[in-house]
């Protein structure tokens, strides 16, 4: 059969078809670093759907940088728009969120995580998101209290 009656399954428009990126149910709770975090990327973004286009004038040159530009910047905008600053309030030994809470683990070693909002959250980094099992097992908890982490007492040593 000659090739120029089967039909060529179109690569790029398969590319450029991107899902959107998911959006978390919870609250958007951000701190002031997770808030200019935020910014960043919104600007980052403008900034890749501008310059997708931008590509030669023709949209069609780059559909897949164009699908994900225009993809990621719905996200940033979506995400910015429905960002709270969430400051601590509460006594200054609690786990809140926006404070880096220390725990110590039965074998003495310890440990420090900054409870933040999702899109900042960077646990290599030594910051977890709020609704993760781990802050949630830490809220609201004073030093000298102690909590269940996967499936281990830990105890709270300090909050900054």
């Amino acid at each position: 059969m000659s090739v120029a009656f089967t039909k060529e399954q179109d690569y790029e428009a398969t590319a450029a078809d991107l899902p959107d990126r998911p959006i978390s149910t919870h609250p958007n709770l951000v701190t002031a670093s997770g808030l200019a975090q935020l910014d960043a990327a919104l600007s980052e973004a403008r900034e890749a759907f501008t310059a997708a286009k931008a590509s030669g004038g023709d949209i069609q040159a780059d559909r897949t940088a164009m699908a994900r530009a225009t993809r990621d910047l719905r996200y940033w905008n979506a995400r910015r728009a429905s960002a709270q600053l969430t400051e601590p309030e509460g006594p200054a030994d609690q786990a809140l969120f926006g404070r880096t809470v220390t725990i110590e683990r039965d074998d003495g070693r310890t440990q420090s995580f900054r409870i933040v909002g999702e899109d900042e959250a960077d646990p290599a980094k030594g910051s977890v998101s709020y609704i993760s099992p781990l802050a949630q097992a830490l809220m609201g908890k004073a030093v000298g209290d102690e909590a269940l982490v996967n499936g281990a007492e830990v105890e709270i040593v300090a909050v900054a």
